[in-house]
């Protein structure tokens, strides 16, 4: 702020001689302000002195109240700039305040499903298997079965059921982004209807799912079952592990498979060899047959998957 100068309305300069400078040492405080009696002059009526008395008082006065003005307006601004410079603390949250805007966001915001979240983490590792006939000249592919496969490693090493690709001439696979190859048997585990292809060309950006151990896996966790059930999708299923450590015989009477995963996500043909996956979208089976005391091959609430850690023996890993 910029100051204003104070000027004195005072006659007086201050300087001894001057005047009306303040007497010298031993002259007589009662010296005239005009001139002496010695001069001849005459000397100003009484009335007129008490009216310059009055003004030099309120000359005084003026020049005390324009500097109190001033020094208000000082210590007006310096307080602003205390005020302006004082650390601003942010207010102390209460867990109330918390719970209050948790609430309010879980009431307004649309947060996608498990199950929803689980497919998009694992779908760019599910693929489309199919078993084909010897291929002849001059006629269309014949497709034998259609089943779902896993992608486990990045180099295109897949997991899928024995019962999609067994007597198969030939397998091919299609990848999520839509390519298409060829692929050979490298592995089986009949006892466990489990086999591992090896895709002979893959996409640049192919990715493996995650595998999580079943050791904490708990009846009534949440899985989901992606795959091609009918060879309609990629399709996804949500539901509860209703069960563990189950035995299946398959309808034939060929095998039976034990220590297996019971769930009630909704698998069909075509589902075989997909993943079954936890709602964080981590690989905890292989899904491999569904319940049905009818001759019908349809779901009516009562799945089985090998889990992940006898799937990933099949292929020569031991990751847990």
């Amino acid at each position: 702020m910029r100051r204003v100068p104070l000027y004195s309305s005072s006659g007086r300069s201050g300087l001894p001689g001057s005047p009306g400078a303040a007497p010298a040492p031993g002259e007589s405080e009662a010296r005239p302000a005009y001139a002496s009696r010695a001069s001849g002059a005459r000397q100003p009526p009484a009335t007129l002195r008490a009216p310059r008395r009055a003004a030099t008082l309120f000359a005084s006065a003026a020049r005390h109240r324009r500097a109190l003005i001033a020094a208000v307006a000082l210590a007006a601004a310096a307080s602003v700039a205390l005020r302006l410079a004082a650390p601003h603390w942010p207010a102390r949250i209460a867990q109330e305040d918390i719970d209050a805007a948790v609430l309010q966001s879980l009431q307004t915001a649309s947060l996608p499903s498990p199950a929803a979240r689980a497919y998009e983490i694992i779908r760019p590792a599910v693929v489309r298997v199919r078993a084909l006939e010897a291929p002849r000249a001059g006629h269309a592919e014949v497709e034998r079965s259609v089943g779902t496969g896993v992608v486990i490693v990045d180099t295109g090493t897949i997991l899928t059921n024995l019962h999609v690709v067994a007597g198969a001439p030939r397998v091919r696979v299609e990848f999520a982004d839509g390519l298409e190859s060829d692929a050979s048997i490298v592995a089986l585990e009949p006892d466990q209807d489990l086999a591992v292809l090896q895709a002979k060309s893959i996409p640049d950006d192919l990715a493996a799912a995650t595998m999580r151990s079943t050791r904490d896996l708990a009846v009534g966790d949440h899985v989901a079952a992606v795959g091609f059930p009918f060879g309609i999708g990629p399709s996804a299923s949500a539901g509860v592990v209703s069960g563990l450590r189950r035995e299946f015989r398959s309808p034939e009477g060929e095998r039976l498979l034990t220590d297996l995963i019971q769930f009630d996500a909704a698998a069909n043909p075509g589902n075989s060899g997909g993943p079954l996956v936890t709602a964080d979208g981590e690989v905890v089976g292989i899904v491999t047959a569904i319940m049905n005391p009818t001759d019908q091959r349809v779901f009516i609430g009562i799945g089985f998957a090998v889990p992940i850690e006898t799937a990933a023996r099949s292929a020569g890993m031991s990751p847990f």
